[in-house]
């Protein structure tokens, strides 16, 4: 039996070090996925990731950290579990506190800042 291939790409590493420059239009520039996350720095004990997005993500939440979510370009979809969806347009972001389920998605593609604490999974807790 042939092993699913996730439609995610996740980079955890940090991509760039203190005092070098981060060049954003550069990676998407690069980027031929679909949905792509990327860490780009640690700042203090919080790391700020890009992601490139187009689809949608599962139904996860995270038991210890909160998550924040600033688009760059596009349209970003927030379903919260059994409550509301929040749209975020170019230039807004938006906090999921720790421990709520959520799913991300973007019809088109979508350009993000995340910033969240160093150590989450991105996937998600069990």
């Amino acid at each position: 039996m042939s092993e699913k291939k996730s439609p995610y790409v996740n980079h955890m590493n940090i991509l760039y070090d203190s005092l070098q420059l981060v060049n954003i239009p550069e990676l998407v520039r690069q980027c031929t996925d679909e949905w792509y996350n990327q860490t780009l720095c640690q700042v203090n004990e919080s790391v700020v990731r890009l992601g490139i997005l187009k689809g949608e993500y599962h139904w996860h939440k995270h038991d210890v950290e909160d998550e924040f979510f600033f688009t760059l370009n596009g349209e970003l979809f927030i379903d919260i579990e059994d409550s509301e969806t929040v749209t975020l347009k170019q230039h807004q972001g938006y906090v999921v506190p720790k421990g709520v389920v959520h799913k991300t998605r973007a019809p088109e593609k979508t350009v993000v800042l995340m910033i969240e604490k160093a150590g989450i999974v991105a996937t998600g807790d069990a």
